[in-house]
Formats: structure tokens, C-alpha cells, sequence
């Protein structure tokens, strides 16, 4: 497998995540705790690194890494569960969180996250996605910001990956 072409090219990238941040400071404004960012592992680690960085509202970084693909030398495919493999530090009860994911698809991790945090007793749960493909989606979820509405084709850089490789790539990529 190979960069077949650059979809989003760096300089996209940090304006789009400017934009992002400064929506999310106007919509935190004022806010008494600081909002609980939850970075998505891998995939969403750059995002997060970049996003934070123009956060001017309070705020605190923490992590979860979930698994729902499995994953071989010769191919990735969806394993069709959702497993929590590292879990967050911060309390999250009474808070406002905002999870952090690098990609949307099927939806089908975006939507079982949204509901364990739910029911953690949150304050609000809000949701951004660095990249949205065009496509149906098996498990409908309504995300709050997003960066980028792609085609439905597999996408390294940026923090996504295909078998642990290209993920640091500054810019994102149709892999072919």
C-alpha cells in the first residue's frame, strides 16, 4: 500500500483546527470547570496536540484508547465490538467532555463512546472528528464539530494509520 494522493494538505489542516478551537472557546465560554478533553488513542493524538494548542478556555488533556478493528499483517478490518483498552484518569462526573476522535465511518465507536460517557454522569458530552467520510453510517451519531467531509476511501496522516504506518504523515492521504 501506497500514498496514492494528498486529500488534505498541512497548511488545511492547522487552519481548519484554528477554526475549531476558536468555535469551541466561544462555545465554552465562561465555563467554570475545565472542559475534559478526551483524546481518542492513536489516531487522534496529533489532532488533540494541535487542537489544545489554540484552546484559550480551562481545559485538561486525558486519553482512552478503544479497540473495534482488528488487526494483521495483511489487512484491517472491523471486528464489529467495541472494547475499552485503556480508560481516561480525570473524573468526568458533573463535567463537560469533549471527546476527540480522529475519524467517523460506520459511527459505531463514536456511538457506543458517547453513551459510556453519558452514563458516567457527565454534564454534557460533545463530540469532534477530525475527518467524516461520505458514507451511510450503520450507527447514526450527531457530532459537533467536524474538520473535513472526505470520500469513502482509506485515509493515512495526521495520526491515522493503516497497520501502524504513515501516521505521521503532516498531511492527509488516500492510501491505494
Amino acid at each position: 500500500m501506497e500514498v496514492k494522493k494528498i486529500l488534505i494538505n498541512r497548511n488545511q489542516i492547522e487552519e481548519r483546527v484554528k477554526e475549531l478551537a476558536e468555535q469551541i472557546n466561544r462555545d465554552y465560554a465562561g465555563i467554570t470547570e475545565p472542559l475534559v478533553l478526551v483524546s481518542i488513542l492513536k489516531g487522534s493524538f496529533i489532532f488533540m496536540a494541535d487542537l489544545c494548542r489554540y484552546l484559550t478556555i480551562p481545559h485538561v488533556v486525558d486519553f482512552m484508547a478503544v479497540s473495534s478493528y482488528s488487526h494483521s499483517s495483511s489487512a484491517t478490518k472491523a471486528s464489529g465490538n467495541v472494547r475499552i483498552i485503556m480508560d481516561c484518569r480525570e473524573n468526568q462526573q458533573d463535567r463537560d467532555v469533549l471527546i476527540v476522535e480522529d475519524i467517523l465511518d460506520s459511527g459505531h465507536t463514536l456511538d457506543y463512546l458517547i453513551k459510556n460517557f453519558k452514563s458516567r454522569y457527565t454534564k454534557s458530552v460533545k463530540t469532534i472528528v477530525l475527518v467524516r467520510k461520505n458514507t451511510k453510517m450503520s450507527y447514526p451519531v450527531d457530532i459537533d464539530y467536524i474538520g473535513f467531509e472526505i470520500p469513502d476511501v482509506w485515509v493515512v496522516g495526521y495520526g491515522l494509520d493503516y497497520a501502524e504506518q504513515y501516521r505521521t504523515l503532516p498531511y492527509i492521504a488516500e492510501l491505494g
